[in-house]
């Protein structure tokens, strides 16, 4: 599969959420269409970046998002979506995320960002990235290098915006 690129639509698949009530399944075109979201992946739950800065930025952001038009922010993760909901407690989330369990790694790979990490004991998970989508077709699409945080940030989706 090639990497989704900026223009590209957000392939249209089913994938799960954390909800306060459990897990929810949902479609992507549900989650895109006609709504302006930014979206932003992490190698894993509870992980130290992705726990320490990553989510905690955007939690921090979520108005300043809001300000600048965006309807939805959504967290993904190669985690199933009980570890998402206990992540998204444990990091006081609220409703201010979208938390998206792509467990199987399905819409990952779909979109074309899969990062192997069987080596290092944590099998197949998503490289770290943001984009932004307009009505399901991708404006921006920001993948960090391995290893690195710097362009996925909050800041940067907010300076992008």
């Amino acid at each position: 599969m090639t990497q989704i690129q900026v223009g590209d639509t957000i392939p249209a698949m089913n994938v799960m959420t954390a909800t306060a009530t459990g897990s929810q399944e949902v479609s992507t075109d549900e989650l895109f269409k006609g709504k302006r979201v930014a979206m932003f992946a992490v190698p894993g739950a509870f992980t130290p970046t992705c726990s320490a800065k990553h989510l905690p930025g955007f939690v921090q952001h979520a108005a300043d998002l809001h300000a600048k038009g965006v309807d939805t922010i959504m967290c993904m993760a190669v985690n199933d979506a009980f570890v998402m909901g206990a992540w998204a407690k444990d990091q006081g989330v609220g409703d201010k995320i979208v938390m998206l369990s792509d467990g199987s790694g399905a819409f990952t790979r779909a979109l074309g960002l899969e990062l192997d990490l069987v080596a290092r004991g944590l099998g197949m998970r998503s490289q770290r990235f943001a984009l932004i989508a307009q009505d399901g077709k991708v404006t921006h699409l920001m993948i960090e290098a391995p290893g690195g945080f710097d362009v996925s940030s909050a800041e940067a989706v907010l300076a992008a915006l």
